[in-house]
């Protein structure tokens, strides 16, 4: 049984990252220092023997996975199965916000409620199930090979869920960073962890001042 090798990047950063702004299926795009990151990582991956990359069709993921791309020598393919949660009503607001217009939504989401989901938005399990479905189907068409998939902070979260058998409701103790390296194996038996949260090629972002 041949294991095909994941490569999982959270796109670069986002002004909304930096306001903490719920950005869901809204399209933001990079910001300076996340073209930076972009780079960085992609500089990172370029001795990769990558069959593949897919990515987020968001353009926040897709910059970040177009650099990768680049730098690999890879097909490049959007699948929105990677997007991030639908957030629905919440979708560019902030925290502070959602805790004001919404405070018993507010709860069920800090509670993580698998089955709840945010106005006209989507819950933790249909995600999970979204994520699943698409991870394992790209995956599957690369057994033995390597592909790079390329989505969001949900989207890594429920990947470092499912390879390591953590329920939805589970507290995260794991990083989400942007433009973070992590590793995972994917079988038909399932998905398996081998690294994680590796930000190593990000040391030192500003004293590169190629988006200054």
């Amino acid at each position: 049984m041949q294991a095909t090798r994941i490569i999982a990047i959270r796109h670069g950063e986002t002004t909304w990252n930096v306001d903490a702004r719920i950005q869901g299926h809204l399209d933001i795009a990079l910001n300076a220092t996340g073209r930076l990151q972009a780079q960085r990582v992609a500089q990172a991956l370029a001795d990769e023997m990558v069959d593949a990359v897919y990515a987020s069709d968001l353009q926040r993921a897709w910059q970040t996975a177009d650099a990768i791309a680049s730098a690999t020598q890879s097909p490049l393919t959007a699948d929105k199965g990677l997007r991030e949660r639908g957030f629905g009503e919440f979708e560019g607001k902030s925290y502070a916000e959602v805790e004001t217009l919404w405070p018993q939504h507010a709860l069920q989401w800090r509670t993580r409620d698998p089955l709840w989901a945010p106005p006209a938005g989507e819950s933790l399990l249909a995600m999970r199930d979204r994520v699943l479905t698409t991870a394992t189907r790209l995956a599957g068409q690369h057994q033995g090979g390597q592909i790079v998939l390329v989505a969001h902070g949900g989207v890594m979260d429920l990947l470092y869920r499912l390879a390591t058998s953590q329920d939805l409701q589970a507290p995260r103790t794991w990083q989400l960073g942007n433009a973070a390296i992590n590793r995972l194996l994917w079988t038909p038996d399932g998905f398996t962890l081998v690294g994680w949260a590796d930000s190593g090629h990000l040391d030192n972002l500003g004293q590169d001042e190629s988006f200054s």
